[in-house]
């Protein structure tokens, strides 16, 4: 496919295969686009932004509402596009395209609801005769910078509030997943964005993020991806407002008197959907020393159960990680784990892209399959023996974008969510579960700011103090 920018589909001599990771095969090739690339997109959508915020917002609504419309009719399509650019199974794969439109939808109604505020000035002293109200004004220009694990979704996550908040936009995939946002571009010029108001630049993150971050005609950047790469865009940002979504290494709490039963079926799920490429997947069980040998007989044949293989296969419950070399990494973080005295109890072995569904058994809450972010298919168990010794070793991280607990006591379920930092917080289900429609995001290093269309087109627009001084 092509890349888009200054109002036209482009293609460049270098070009990067995008592949499919359980063969390797290739499904397409991007164009390798450059920091000079940018700076041309960005001369385009100056004069896109200027057009986009004219857009009455009845108008906007009608664009984004076109656009789920036609994503819906088109979801198959979508759906094969992430499976065989990610990894991800088709069911899961049909899931995302399905909520990426349910995005787009939720942004068009919020569209028409970007509120202000009167402000009581009289209230103050000196205030009387004077009206005040609040105005909300798009930003301008929004950088959206995806990450590969949710290809389609996350991009609207950016895209569809940007839009509704009277914004151009330019997008920047990730490099191993570009198609899905490829196409998403290419239904929003259908569904009648105007074209100087998108942009979707392929290429290498490095190059093209540094060229985003220095470019000063870009006032906003919402970013997903890891902390690392995260803190650098800030360092480089300036006085850009950024939306930071970054890593995790998400807990779930087993307390004494769960349903284990429940909470073995949440692991299984949270724990290895996507391989577990999942920034908010279940990665650290803390578990009560009470129920620990009946919970892992319960955990354990649920995650043997999971059916590894070609992710376009129905029979498929989980698929490739999307590099080899990602693979490589959760299997050498496995076995140093095990080296330090962690007990594999079942998986861990690699093939290629694969790593079978993993449970690591007493792990030290200082070894790294615990204390950093794995974003690979293993769960690592931790035991304690009351509910303040789960919520120390909760928050025993850099981490805090999901966390979880099973419990029937009310106050324990209370306790957690007062006292656990996090900014998504589940009780009675796994760490892995998200409302397109809800505030989403991180405290910590997990990130700043909130996505969910409502929020995000706060984030993606400017407030004004408007005054009015009356004659008396």
């Amino acid at each position: 496919m092509k890349m888009f920018l200054q109002g036209a589909w482009q293609d460049r001599s270098e070009t990067i295969d995008v592949t499919n990771p359980f063969d390797n095969s290739v499904v397409d090739t991007i164009p390798k686009g450059t920091s000079g690339d940018v700076t041309s997109a960005i001369d385009t959508l100056s004069a896109g932004a200027e057009k986009i915020r004219k857009i009455p917002a009845f108008d906007r609504a009608i664009i984004l509402r076109n656009a789920a419309k036609l994503m819906r009719e088109r979801v198959d399509e979508l759906a094969e596009t992430i499976s065989r650019e990610e990894g991800k199974i088709l069911a899961e794969a049909h899931l995302e395209a399905s909520r990426a439109a349910e995005v787009i939808d939720i942004s068009a109604e919020e569209a028409r609801r970007i509120y202000g505020e009167t402000i009581p000035l009289d209230a103050a002293p000196g205030g009387e005769g004077r009206l005040g109200f609040t105005l909300r004004i798009p930003c301008g220009i929004v950088a959206a910078i995806t990450p590969f694990n949710f290809p389609l979704n996350l991009v609207c996550h950016k895209l569809g509030p940007a839009v509704a908040g009277g914004n151009a936009v330019l997008i920047k995939p990730a490099s191993d997943t570009p198609l899905s946002a490829l196409k998403l571009t290419e239904i929003f010029l259908q569904a009648g964005l105007p074209p100087e108001a998108i942009a979707c630049v392929t290429g290498p993150g490095g190059e093209i993020g540094t060229a985003i971050c220095e470019d000063k005609r870009i006032r906003k950047i919402s970013f997903t991806g890891s902390h690392e790469v995260g803190e650098a865009i800030c360092r480089n940002a300036g006085m850009k407002r950024v939306t930071m979504e970054l890593g995790s290494n998400a807990p779930v709490i087993i307390m004494d008197d769960a349903d284990l039963e429940k909470a073995a079926a949440a692991v299984a799920t949270t724990g290895y959907s996507n391989a577990g490429q999942v920034c908010i997947s279940a990665q650290r069980i803390l578990t009560s020393n009470k129920v620990r040998g009946d919970f892992l007989d319960i955990l354990k044949p649920r995650v043997e159960s999971i059916a590894v293989g070609n992710q376009l296969a129905e029979e498929t419950n989980m698929g490739p990680m999307v590099r080899e070399a990602d693979a490589v990494r959760v299997e050498s973080w496995i076995r140093e784990a095990v080296q330090q005295g962690a007990n594999l109890v079942t998986g861990g072995e690699r093939q290629d892209a694969f790593v079978q569904p993993a449970i690591l058994d007493d792990v030290d809450p200082s070894q790294r399959i615990s204390s950093d972010e794995l974003f690979g298919p293993a769960v690592a168990l931790t035991y304690f023996d009351d509910i303040d010794a789960a919520i120390r070793l909760a928050n025993q991280t850099r981490y805090g974008l999901s966390a979880a607990i099973f419990t029937q006591d009310v106050n324990r379920a209370m306790k957690f969510a007062r006292e656990v930092d996090s900014g998504n917080l589940h009780i009675n289900w796994g760490s892995q579960w998200r409302a397109d429609l809800m505030p989403y995001g991180g405290v910590k290093d997990s990130g700043t700011g909130k996505e969910g269309p409502k929020y995000a087109i706060r984030e993606m627009t400017e407030e004004k103090m408007v005054v009015f001084h009356l004659q008396q």
